[in-house]
């Protein structure tokens, strides 16, 4: 084998992937056709899960350098600001819930935050490099490259878009529609005149619930723009002069508009893919689902395929991959149901499209009744997420339950007495005397957050979600 697995497609989804194999020393290759590396938002919402996982990959500090906290968005009708909202409303972290509001930071930032972190363990994204065809038998994948390289791999993976030339020539059904009724116009711009403290809705008295939305993009001099389009709106130019006089009929002058990066006339391409594997071939990414931008769920759900396909792939064993599709492709078909709602309300002017509640956090996601995830009883069961809990070591240093899953491994906690087996903790209860691997529970905290009792045992998977729970659970 010239690999272990060829990734094709170097964004979000596919970076994240890459990184996840080449921390557990596994050989992998990410080529994309691009010549150059994509420069613009597009995702540019890191949901609240993201941020977890980001931490797990190391790049959690990076990113959040690098962005931002979402703003308050001014409301301006007939030019003269009306009022204030926030998109999300603010929320103090909790061990349950350590990044609980998400991030604002432009895809392409993202990108290079994970190409920089990808570059640690050696590993490099071939740009100019397309995947031209592929054959695939029992033993591996047989792929050709554009360079006219031939290479052979245990696994490919298509992390290639919602074009997806892997997914087309396995010749796998994406299913869904392109709504044509529905459309917005999409870019990135900088607005000279315009606070980049806030976000801002701009529209004309007789339709206030319909106009232009401007959210500044943090560590970048653009802004990311948005209006969506009625009917009378048949033919859109997304050049600069139309958008400035577009913005101009809202306002009544005074932002100037300039370097305009990208822009489209967005339509709601909302699909999912028959299936997510074929034999040795998997997708990942929007390659298996595209989503609405309404709701920042995209970027984020292909970042989590990635994180899920990750340690499977690196194991090898053929429940594990066996257990991917089933527990992404329901995944991504919820989340499309949220995003698509929400874009509904954008389109139809509704007032709460502007507001971000629980269900686009991603923290709800279960693999609860999924092939690795047994039925079970209690508040904590096999497939439900992790959550993170204060604890003290044996040197009174505070220590997070989020810091013993880190890492290429499965996390044994044992809850009171009981046998440790590789990467187990003992966690005892509030004014134990800690010895070794064991911690202390600081104050109750720990049971609370798995509901469990003593002599409880909770096996942990790489990703962070249960794995397995027995004996005296509650």
């Amino acid at each position: 084998m010239d690999t272990r697995v060829l990734i094709a497609g170097a964004g979000p989804t596919g970076l994240t992937l890459a990184i996840e194999l080449a921390r557990r020393d596994v050989a992998v290759r990410i080529i994309d056709k691009a010549d150059t590396y994509f420069v613009g938002s597009r995702g540019d919402g890191l949901q609240p899960r993201t941020l977890e996982v980001f931490e797990d990959l190391g790049v959690l500090d990076a990113v959040l350098a690098a962005g931002a906290a979402p703003v308050p968005m001014k409301i301006h009708v007939g030019g003269e600001v009306v009022g204030e909202r926030m998109m999300v409303d603010p929320v103090e972290p909790t061990p349950a819930k350590p990044y609980p509001t998400g991030w604002f930071l432009g895809q392409s930032q993202t990108e290079g935050i994970l190409r920089d972190r990808l570059a640690e363990f050696g590993v490099h994204v071939e740009l100019a490099t397309a995947l031209t065809g592929f054959e695939q038998d029992e033993d591996g994948v047989t792929a050709t490259l554009s360079t006219g390289e031939t290479v052979r791999a245990e696994y490919l993976v298509g992390a290639d878009g919602g074009k997806s030339f892997v997914r087309k020539t396995l010749g796998i059904a994406f299913e869904g529609t392109t709504d044509e009724s529905v459309r917005m116009l999409l870019g990135d711009v900088h607005a000279e005149g315009l606070d980049r403290g806030f976000g801002h809705w701009f529209a004309s008295p007789d339709d206030p619930m319909r106009g232009m939305m401007f959210s500044p993009l943090p560590g970048t001099p653009w802004f990311q723009f948005g209006s969506p389009l009625g009917d009378g709106d048949l033919e859109v130019e997304t050049a600069l002069p139309a958008i400035q006089a577009r913005l101009d009929a809202l306002t009544g002058g005074g932002i100037t508009l300039s370097d305009l990066a990208w822009s489209t006339v967005w339509r709601p391409n909302v699909r999912l893919a028959a299936r997510f594997r074929d034999g040795r071939v998997f997708l990942a990414g929007d390659s298996a689902h595209v989503h609405p931008p309404t709701g920042g769920q995209g970027l984020n759900t292909g970042v989590q395929d990635g994180y899920n396909l990750g340690w499977k792939l690196a194991d090898g064993a053929p429940e594990l991959l066996d257990s991917y599709e089933a527990e992404r492709r329901a995944n991504a078909a919820r989340v499309l149901g949220i995003s698509t709602e929400l874009m509904r309300k954008y389109a139809d002017g509704d007032d709460d499209a502007h507001k971000r509640g629980e269900e686009t956090q991603q923290l709800d996601i279960s693999y609860r009744g999924g092939p690795l995830s047994p039925a079970g009883t209690g508040a904590l069961r096999p497939g439900d997420r992790a959550p993170d809990s204060p604890l003290a070591d044996a040197n009174g240093k505070r220590v997070r339950l989020f810091e013993l899953f880190a890492g290429p491994h499965a996390t044994r906690l044992v809850f009171g007495d009981g046998e440790l087996g590789e990467n187990g903790y003992r966690i005892l209860p509030a004014g134990s005397v800690a010895t070794g691997t064991d911690l202390v529970d600081e104050g109750g905290h720990a049971y609370a957050a798995y509901d469990v009792k003593p002599g409880a045992e909770v096996l942990v998977r790489p990703d962070g979600y249960v794995w397995s729970v027995s004996r005296g659970l509650s």
